[in-house]
């Protein structure tokens, strides 16, 4: 094994990587809480299943337009500042969400969350790629990645748990009390990230600087494979509860201990792909992934009636799947931009995800038919565009590493 990949983490660098993965477990439960609450919300604030539809897009396609309008700024500043700027708007978002009175004030409030909410994710994954040598970002993406999980095992049961108790508005109260230990840590302990602002660049403004970022040919490319996995990916997430009722014909009561098994399964699958990636290649475990995920996604599109081992079996070894490609991805393509740039790609990156998601979610919509019985028609059409994106991004991924990443020194010293 290269001895790069026996590097072990400073005492620092394990405090940094436990701290953007946590302030991630703040963001991802503030996105994934509407759902389970929605059956709450709605009577009470005296929605329409449309109008709540409005409320959870209002924050995707806001985080979207927020990252691209970041972007121009986002190298010009300490990282730590800008993180502390977002993550504050993103604290006032979720107080705002937790006393909304009405559809109009939420809507507003998801907007401001979505705003602040939706460039933190990009700001993460610069701090990680600034701070950490391309041999460690696997690991490193792997770790940041367990915020999912832990959203999923602690999160949301709690957050469902504290509702039941005290209303809807209490899981948005329990967020904000939470970002704000996060935040003082953030502002306490985590040290000046501004090496980028060292570095030799051509002194340009905000707009020209997102300009050229969009226009290098060389992160274009980037751009378009993270725009082509986001359809994919995200295609099959609106429909998977109603998916696993309706047609696997297991019940509502069935979903927390999937989602149990599913979350505990994917915080040790995580850090372990992070490892491969670093070991075995970046480019390799993506196709692995890739490979995985096509078969599995086909196999689970086209399941009829099943039992509940079967489902929990299935969607486990899926997220290996999709973590495989997701870490090495990003690992692999925070190689691309240079420290000067790093933040504009990375905010843009980030909002191609955000509107491809919501794209997707979109075109999924008109692909599906629900029966009068709930049955799912067309699920499987869903798989097999999934497997189109996933080919596709396989032979870009390959064209990136052999390009720019591979042969190049200076890249790989990053």
């Amino acid at each position: 094994m290269n001895s790069k990949n026996e590097v072990t983490f400073t005492g620092y660098q394990k405090f940094v990587v436990a701290l953007l993965a946590f302030l991630q477990f703040t963001i991802i439960l503030d996105f994934m809480i509407m759902a389970p609450l929605g059956a709450l919300m709605m009577p009470a604030l005296k929605m329409e299943p449309s109008q709540f539809g409005v409320v959870v897009s209002a924050y995707a396609f806001s985080a979207g337009i927020s990252g691209i309008l970041a972007s121009g700024f986002a190298d010009r500043f300490d990282r730590k500042k800008f993180l502390l700027f977002f993550y504050v708007g993103f604290i006032v978002g979720t107080l705002l969400c937790a006393i909304a009175p009405n559809f109009h004030f939420m809507v507003a409030a998801r907007i401001v969350t979505g705003l602040f909410g939706g460039v933190i994710g990009s700001v993460v994954l610069a701090i990680a790629a600034d701070l950490f040598d391309l041999s460690l970002r696997g690991r490193v993406m792997g770790y940041i990645q367990t915020a999912f999980a832990a959203s999923q095992i602690l999160g949301l049961p709690a957050g469902l748990y504290i509702s039941n108790l005290w209303g809807w508005h209490a899981p948005f109260f329990m967020i904000v009390a939470v970002s704000v230990l996060v935040g003082a840590v953030i502002i306490i302990y985590l040290k000046p990230i501004d090496a980028h602002l060292k570095t030799v660049r051509v002194d340009h403004n905000a707009l020209n600087h997102m300009v050229t970022t969009v226009s290098n040919t060389k992160y274009l490319f980037a751009f378009a494979a993270t725009a082509l996995m986001s359809i994919g990916g995200f295609m099959l997430m609106p429909f998977g509860t109603d998916f696993t009722v309706n047609n696997l014909k297991l019940t509502m009561g069935d979903l927390p201990l999937i989602y149990l098994v599913t979350g505990i399964a994917t915080i040790f699958i995580g850090p372990l792909v992070g490892k491969m990636s670093d070991s075995f290649g970046k480019l390799r475990t993506f196709i692995f992934g890739a490979v995985l995920s096509a078969v599995m996604v086909v196999y689970y599109t086209n399941m009829g009636p099943s039992t509940l081992v079967t489902v929990m079996v299935v969607n486990t070894v899926m997220f290996v799947g999709i973590f495989s490609r997701m870490i090495p991805s990003q690992a692999l393509m925070s190689a691309l931009p240079t420290p000067a740039d790093r933040g504009a790609f990375m905010a843009i990156s980030s909002s191609l995800q955000q509107i491809s998601g919501g794209i997707a979610a979109v075109i999924a919509g008109y692909i599906v038919v629900k029966k009068p019985d709930g049955f799912l028609e067309h699920f499987d059409i869903l798989g097999y565009v999934l497997v189109g994106t996933v080919t596709v991004t396989v032979f870009m991924m390959k064209y990136i590493n052999d390009k720019y990443v591979r042969h190049d020194p200076a890249v790989m010293k990053k």
